[in-house]
């Protein structure tokens, strides 16, 4: 089980931020929260629905996490574990988390696979993203895992796409001449890029790239 009590600031704002891991009962709270984050013209089909989040419960509970303020949950992510070497082939998102139904978890895997961030927009300037993000990374050391891993989304490729080449662009994004919301993001949060990959998720936005990033645990012991 995750469990975790921490303040978080915005302008003159301090809250009290707790993050633990969702259940059943909190399903018709991630829901709308799903939508609310994620307007079109995000693919509604990749919101969660309740068998999807029921699937997270059985086979990875500890990588399903949410982050409430004032008892009210604003954020969740979601993950799984998978055995992952860098030599593999490209990947789709729905490949890897099995069209978000996690059934492919393996225990015995090397790397924590991040399925989804999500934040309430009402309360981002919280830093509420990284707050989860820093959850994960502590479950991949408590778990002595070897990485994390996910693609991100590219929202701002389809402005330059005409111009650069994803490889150009995401240049330009680790050298700050540009930024992306999602991105920028992942790199404050540690996440260094590792390739893009074309076809990774249908996102007119992104021209259907993603941008596989990963952060080391640095208390990785080799097991025997």
């Amino acid at each position: 089980m995750y469990l975790k009590e921490q303040y978080v600031f915005r302008n003159d704002q301090v809250q009290k931020a707790i993050v633990r891991n969702y259940y059943e009962e909190d399903f018709n709270n991630l829901i709308p929260l799903q939508k609310k984050a994620f307007p079109p013209p995000f693919p509604s089909e990749l919101w969660w629905n309740e068998d999807q989040l029921t699937h997270h419960l059985k086979h990875f509970p500890l990588g399903a996490v949410c982050v409430e303020l004032n008892g009210k949950i604003v954020g969740s992510m979601t993950s799984l574990i998978v055995d992952y070497t860098l030599s593999q082939p490209d990947h789709t998102w729905e490949e890897i988390t099995d069209n978000g139904y996690i059934r492919n978890h393996i225990n015995s895997g090397n790397t924590l696979y991040i399925v989804d961030l999500c934040v309430d927009p009402e309360y981002r300037g919280f830093k509420l993203g990284k707050l989860l993000m820093n959850a994960m990374y502590e479950i991949v050391i408590h778990l002595n895992l070897d990485r994390l891993l996910g693609g991100g989304r590219i929202p701002t490729y389809h402005n330059v796409a005409h111009e650069l080449s994803i490889e150009d662009y995401l240049n330009k994004l680790t050298n700050g001449e540009c930024k992306d919301p999602v991105i920028t993001f992942l790199l404050q949060c540690g996440r260094t890029p590792l390739k893009a990959v074309k076809g990774y998720l249908k996102d007119d936005e992104s021209r259907d790239y993603g941008i596989l990033m990963e952060w080391k645990n640095p208390f990785y012991k080799k097991k025997d």
